[in-house]
């Protein structure tokens, strides 16, 4: 069975000042999403599911779709703050998304496969498509199941224009993920890589230390639990009007129940993105580069 390949694409992007989804900073105006489809469909992958918000339909069915409508089938769902289980109401303060983890779970009744859930606005380099697609493809236990995510080295995924937002990894001998660490603003100072905690003081980590870029493999099992704890999280912090559902801690609880195994997938691809508008002129030359 193909993979299918999941492409969250309804973040607002308010650190860049726009859609970046849609933003051409190829030489022939593609934007990063048409790298990752055309990489997915070179590895296989059978069909391509985008996460979006209805607000941007109109531009995403004029400028995307008719790219891919001839090479591959694909789809679209929306993420929007009242798509809730059954007994839930949106905190009328609340004005982003609820997460990645519930961007994911809107697309339960699209994705049926194994599949891979990516960024739309980050280069992930084709070798990550390639080995994921390799990892979805192998046959699994169903009372042991496997998932996976590509590692990039921390170093190589931060911004010179602010703090960045990453899932810092530990890994035992096996090449297992033991935990991912949400931190949310990871910087470089004086040659240091450092995070700034809530209480103000740093925590300084090495560059060489594996982050998930949101690369992700799963079977569709994980469907399950996503909606059990999305339930979960609404009831302990719908009051929140800026709390989110993070894929870290839906994956930390099946690292911690050993309810599946994931594995920190090898590859040689480089990561690169565009978290503020200063990013573009870097990623729009690093793209001018690719063959």
């Amino acid at each position: 069975m193909n993979p299918t390949l999941l492409v969250l694409a309804a973040g607002m992007g308010s650190r860049y000042g726009g859609l970046k989804q849609l933003d051409q900073l190829g030489p022939n105006g593609e934007t990063i999403m048409d790298y990752s489809v055309q990489y997915a469909i070179e590895a296989g992958y059978g069909k391509i599911v985008y996460v979006i918000r209805r607000s941007m339909e109109v531009d995403f069915c004029e400028h995307i779709l008719p790219k891919y409508a001839q090479r591959i089938p694909v789809e679209y769902v929306f993420q929007e703050l009242d798509v809730l289980p059954e007994g839930f109401t949106v905190n009328p303060e609340r004005v982003k998304p609820y997460g990645t983890a519930h961007a994911i779970l809107v697309a339960k009744e699209a994705v049926k496969e194994p599949f891979t859930v990516i960024n739309a606005d980050d280069f992930y380099g084709k070798d990550a498509f390639r080995v994921m697609a390799n990892f979805l493809r192998c046959p699994q236990d169903p009372a042991a199941p496997q998932f996976a995510m590509v590692g990039y080295r921390l170093e190589n995924t931060l911004s010179e224009n602010g703090t960045v937002s990453r899932g810092v990894c530990t890994a035992d001998e096996n090449g297992h993920l033991v935990s991912i660490t949400e931190m949310t603003k990871i910087g470089r100072q004086d040659g240091v890589i450092r995070n700034a905690e809530a209480d103000g003081t740093f925590t300084q980590l090495d560059g060489k230390t594996p982050v998930s870029m949101n690369f992700w493999g799963f079977t569709p099992l994980f469907f399950d639990k996503l909606d059990e704890m999305f339930r979960d999280f609404l009831t302990a912090h719908n009051d929140d009007p800026k709390s989110e559902f993070g894929i870290p801690a839906v994956i930390n609880y099946f690292l911690t129940s050993g309810a599946a195994t994931i594995n920190i997938l090898d590859s040689d691809a480089q990561w690169f993105g565009v978290t503020y508008q200063a990013d573009r002129p870097h990623v729009v030359e690093r793209l001018a580069q690719l063959k």
